[in-house]
């Protein structure tokens, strides 16, 4: 059983030492020209220009919300695309139904117009 689990292993190993290497690469390589402006913070795409506890219009933390809510949709779809032809009825029929409270949710999303940015 373990030796399954050999290239997965190979693999993070090489992911971490490309990322790791980059990182370096980038330390070193990288320019080093600092500036007033480069150095402010900058956030969301909003440029800094008031108190540090500026609220935030509402719609900012629904638009992420639902980034994430479908953002996991994904993740939950990739494995059930992969393992389609295995699938017993009654998990094609799951993965339908999941789709389908997510459709209602866009369609609820969609209605109370949250994407207008008046």
């Amino acid at each position: 059983m373990k030796e399954n689990y050999f290239p997965i292993l190979i693999y993070s190993i090489v992911v971490i030492g490309l990322a790791l290497s980059f990182l370096m690469m980038a330390q070193y390589f990288g320019p080093r020209r600092k500036s007033k402006q480069k150095l402010e913070p900058y956030e969301c795409g909003v440029e800094p220009f008031d108190s540090h506890r500026r609220k935030f219009h509402v719609k900012f933390y629904l638009i992420a919300t639902f980034f994430i809510l479908f953002d996991i949709e994904t993740v939950f779809l990739i494995p059930w695309a992969v393992t389609f032809k295995e699938m017993s009825m009654i998990a094609v029929f799951e993965m339908f139904f999941f789709l389908f409270i997510l459709g209602i949710g866009l369609i609820y999303i969609l209605k109370k117009r949250v994407f207008d940015w008046d």
